[in-house]
Formats: structure tokens, sequence, C-alpha cells
């Protein structure tokens, strides 16, 4: 009898994503018959070779979920990581986390303060002192727009979620109140400082606004466009990516490597994005590194370009432009590197590729409905999220949760150690 038959079979459903005639994307699964309060040693590593192959996964049904369950999921994913959510606690987010932490409101859930409250809107019912300054605010919003008394004990919240104020050139304020937005910032959710990025990213939601579809623009000149309900996160593959390099391209991202900024969301918290969301324009707002302040050496992250997905064995081209402080570029293990340390050289290196991959055919929005959990491979995505107007949708409340990697991505070949 071969090892794989005494392996038990998971107790979930996985169906995998279903697209129509005009959808390129490939990948993408919908999970059905989990209860995450309860499950067992083989479902969550099941669950983690699904998230790894399918890349974003749905989770159905999670409405009862507990957040010290849901940070315990989290950790048996990868019960070798600190136990943190990968951007350090929340006293460490708020004075490092740069532009990540100015850019919206994050809250911890007490006692379980890894699984972290994002959204946008009102989260609480009535005034005290913590809203002054905002009552009037309160007052004047809908019963749509109220959700809860005590949200797992955080009352009174207003939650400024992520705007189309990162870009350089927002959109028209008249058109975003119609629902014309854009694509927020694509990213992944890794700290490239001190901590790997985590392997997996968990996104439940618990209120989300309703009505009709928004119109998602690139405003890029392109004249490329989609519709999309309100309060979804978009994705791309990057290992869909790394399928439309050519062979010289290929070799030269499997030899490569980045350095990212010390803090390096510190680092470019002045910058803005262009109207795709992807990468940032290169207005020399980055601060100099002396202003950063104090940081060790050792903790700056250098990666290899690709990140090889550790079940599937699939190559994708993985380099987040946002902090790229310098590349390295060769085609061989011998051959000495190129280095690129000009930001607007390495954002045109960046975008001349990454961009091939931003089209609405490539791009999956999973649909979910309250209760459902979103779990994505950091390590083969780029997400974003995607503003709506608050007034003509209503609020949105998610938990999120991620734990700094045990181990970091591999490449397909070693890069050189340094230090």
């Amino acid at each position: 009898m071969s090892p794989a038959a005494l392996t038990p079979q998971p107790t979930f459903k996985v169906v995998p994503q279903t697209k129509c005639k005009d959808q390129k994307f490939n990948f993408g699964a919908v999970v059905e018959g989990l209860d995450l309060n309860d499950i067992s040693a083989n479902d969550v590593e099941r669950l983690k070779e699904t998230i790894w192959t399918h890349k974003v996964i749905v989770v159905k049904g999670q409405k009862d979920l507990a957040p010290v369950k849901h940070w315990e999921l989290v950790t048996r994913f990868d019960p070798d990581a600190h136990q943190m959510h990968s951007h350090g606690d929340m006293k460490t987010f708020e004075k490092k986390g740069g532009l990540l932490s100015k850019s919206r409101d994050v809250y911890g859930i007490p006692g379980a303060e890894n699984v972290r409250l994002i959204g946008k809107g009102y989260q609480g019912q009535g005034c005290n002192s913590s809203l002054i300054g905002k009552c009037d605010r309160v007052k004047t919003l809908t019963p749509a727009l109220k959700i809860g008394q005590d949200h797992y004990g955080l009352k009174n919240i207003i939650i400024k979620g992520l705007t189309n104020d990162f870009h350089a050139e927002p959109p028209n304020d008249e058109e975003f109140q119609e629902g014309i937005t854009r694509f927020q910032r694509w990213h992944i959710d890794a700290p490239l400082y001190a901590r790997d990025p985590a392997w997996f990213t968990t996104l439940r939601a618990l209120k989300l606004p309703s009505g009709p579809d928004l119109t998602i623009r690139w405003d890029d000149g392109s004249g490329l466009s989609m519709k999309a309900p309100p309060g979804l996160t978009a994705f791309f593959s990057t290992s869909q990516l790394y399928s439309m390099l050519s062979d010289q391209e290929k070799q030269l991202a499997d030899h490569s490597w980045v350095e990212y900024a010390p803090h390096p969301y510190m680092w470019v918290e002045r910058c803005k994005a262009p109207p795709t969301g992807l990468g940032l324009k290169s207005e020399g707002k980055e601060h100099t590194i002396e202003e950063l302040g104090e940081y060790d050496e050792k903790d700056v992250k250098r990666y290899p370009f690709v990140w090889v997905n550790p079940v599937t064995g699939e190559k994708a081209f993985q380099v987040h432009g946002l902090a790229a402080r310098k590349l390295f570029l060769r085609s061989s293990i011998d051959e000495e590197p190129k280095v690129i340390d000009d930001v607007v050289a390495i954002r045109s290196f960046l975008h001349n590729i990454q961009t091939r991959v931003l089209r609405p055919e490539y791009i999956y929005l999973p649909k979910v409905e309250v209760g459902d959990i979103v779990m994505w491979d950091n390590y083969g995505t780029f997400h974003t999220a995607v503003d709506y107007p608050l007034e003509k949708y209503g609020p949105r409340t998610m938990h999120q949760a991620n734990i700094g990697a045990s181990k970091g991505p591999v490449g397909p070949v070693p890069i050189p150690v340094v230090g």
C-alpha cells in the first residue's frame, strides 16, 4: 500500500473557481464543509495544501468563528513561526508601519490582538469621549451605516479604510460617488524587514457593503476597466505572470534578487501611486536612509525575484516594487550581477514586467458572503483593496490575520548571503 493511501482524506470539499469565457486567470477555489472552530490536524494540513495549490480560496460558512480560534488556526498553519502578526504587535505597527499604518485604521481584537479589525465606516453605536470630533458625523449616519453596539469589546469605532487618496492623481470625487473607482494598492502582505512574509493571509467578512457593481478603471490611458461588487479584494497570480516572461527573461529572473529598504513602509510613507495602484510614482519623496533612524543591517531583507511554491513547484515573479531599493540582475550563478539602485530605473524595470498581468481577464475578485473567510498564498499572488463610496454602499467589517513565516521564500537558485 502506498503512503498516499494511508493519508486521511480531508473532510471538506474543494470546488475550483468557475470562470466566464473572457476570464483567463488560472487560480481560485471554494471550500465547503469546514467548521474552523473545530478543525482536525489532518484538515489543517490539507487546507494548507489547498491554499498553496489554488492560491486564493474562499472558505464558506464561518459566521461563528471566534477570533481566538481564527488566530489559533493561523498559528497551526505555521507552528514553528514566532507567534505574532507578521507586522508585529499593534504598538510596533503604529510606530514603524509608515505608509501602512497611516493610510488606514487598524485595531487589534481584544483577547486576540493578532486578529486585526479593518474595513470602512462606523463599527459601533453612540458617542463617548473617544469620539470627540467625530460625534456629529456619527449622528448623521443612516441606520444602514451603523453595525452593532460592541465589536468584540471595541466600542464606537469609526474605521478609516484604504482610499484612492493614495494615488498621486485621485479620481474625480463626483464620479467616485457614482461608483467609479480604482485598484487601491497592489501588494503582498510582507513586513520586508526583520520578519519573513506570511505564507498565507486570512480575511473574514463580518459586514459587507451592498449595492450596484462598481466600475474599476485603470485611468492610465489604456481604456481598461472592469465591473465588480463593492467590498471585494482583487488578486492576480504572480505564477501566471512568470509564465508570461520570455525564456531569456525567466533565466534573468531565476538568478536575480532584490534588496528592500530598512523600515520600507516608513521609507515610502510620503510617496503616491500611479492610477493603476501598481508600484509608485517617482517624485523624489522617499526618505533618506538617515531619516529612517536606527536599523539593524541583519534585518534588511534580500529575496530572490522568483519564489518557488513548496507544494506545486510553480515559480512566481514576486518582487514588491513599492519597497524595492536595489535590484541585482544576473542570468547565471557565475555572472557578476548588475546593480540597479536608482528607484526610477527599478520601478521602470518592474513596471515593464508586472503590467503584463494587470488586465481584466487575469484579475480575480472572489465573491464572498458574510461569514466567509478568504485565504491566500502571499508567495504567489498580489492583491489590493478596491475603495467605494461609504454613503452609497454602507460599512465593511473584516477580520484579518497572518503570521510572519518560520521559513521565508526559496528561489530556484541560491542568492548570495550578505553579512
